[in-house]
């Protein structure tokens, strides 16, 4: 086992035992650019938020960690 493959066992650990502050979080970063950038970007950046919400709750080969919560 490699070096990255813990480091995804982790973080595939921590969501499963927190993903609904996860999702809080990436939320809270994504409102936070969307107003610095004045709005701007929103569309983009509910993309993003949205891909990482996926790809780090889909660690554990299943999507059920992370509620679909839109801010």
């Amino acid at each position: 086992m490699g070096m990255f493959d813990n480091m995804k066992d982790k973080a595939g650990d921590l969501v499963d035992d927190h993903g609904d502050k996860v999702g809080e979080g990436l939320d809270k970063a994504g409102d936070f650019a969307d107003e610095k950038t004045g709005g701007k970007y929103g569309d983009k950046i509910d993309q993003g938020t949205d891909a990482a919400k996926d790809q780090l709750d889909n660690l554990d080969g299943q999507n059920d960690d992370i509620p679909d919560n839109e801010s």
